[in-house]
């Protein structure tokens, strides 16, 4: 946990119960106000190699970047990082390499995001949680239909199919959502690790209850504690 010029943030990201490997990557630059969460996929190497070419990318960002060119830069460093993947990918004959993504970033009262596959940013304000990113996966356009609730679609057999991922296609999209900063706001970035044990309630009890310091630790025991089936990684942000 540090402190930068705008936030104060936990981190922490685990193999979990059943995997070998560490497929997740985990950044943070707080005193450039960036945050970055990517899950692998393609298998134990493919997947490491994506996630952490996402976060080894972004970090290259220099440091003396002005605010309001850093999105601009975010979106340009992970759109690197899918021409490296997708290299790496011709190299092992095709093989699907990918990672999800979610990065955010805070400068002038105001935070960003940008998204790719099933990676989630959250926010806690006023003890109301709302999650701020839409899945782009098979199971989203069921909640976007009304006909699931996302606490219902992580239980969906097709929950784990993504429709985007870094490294995946020719062109790369990635969403965006903006908004304004106010005292007091907890953002949450975490992977399919954690979110398909923790639920809206529980997510809004942890980050109501939790201080900066411990609430890493207790999201991915939650994690844990409900099968850690899957790597689980976390970054809790206080504007402050």
């Amino acid at each position: 946990m540090s402190l930068g010029d705008r936030a104060r943030y936990s981190a922490r990201t685990h193999v979990g119960h059943t995997r070998a490997v560490n497929e997740d990557a985990i950044l943070s630059l707080p005193e450039q106000s960036l945050w970055v969460v990517a899950d692998g996929m393609g298998g134990h190497e493919a997947g490491d190699y994506a996630s952490r070419m996402i976060c080894d990318m972004v970090a290259t960002m220099p440091p003396e970047s002005p605010p309001a060119d850093r999105l601009r830069l975010l979106r340009d460093l992970i759109g690197r990082a899918h021409d490296e993947i997708r290299a790496e990918s011709a190299r092992r004959g095709g093989a699907t390499i990918g990672a999800t993504v979610v990065a955010m970033t805070m400068a002038q009262e105001h935070f960003a995001c940008l998204w790719a596959g099933d990676s989630r940013l959250y926010r806690l304000r006023g003890g109301e949680i709302d999650m701020l990113t839409e899945d782009h996966s098979l199971v989203a356009g069921l909640v976007a239909s009304g006909t699931l609730g996302w606490d219902e679609a992580e239980r969906h057999p097709q929950a784990n199919t993504i429709t985007r991922a870094v490294g995946v296609g020719d062109a790369l999209e990635l969403d965006k959502v903006t908004g304004a900063l106010a005292p007091g706001d907890r953002f949450l970035l975490c992977s399919d690790g954690l979110t398909k044990y923790a639920t809206f309630a529980m997510l809004r009890r942890i980050l109501s209850e939790a201080p900066i310091e411990t609430v890493a630790d207790r999201l991915v025991q939650l994690a844990l504690d409900g099968g850690g089936a899957d790597n689980i990684s976390v970054i809790v942000v206080d504007a402050v």
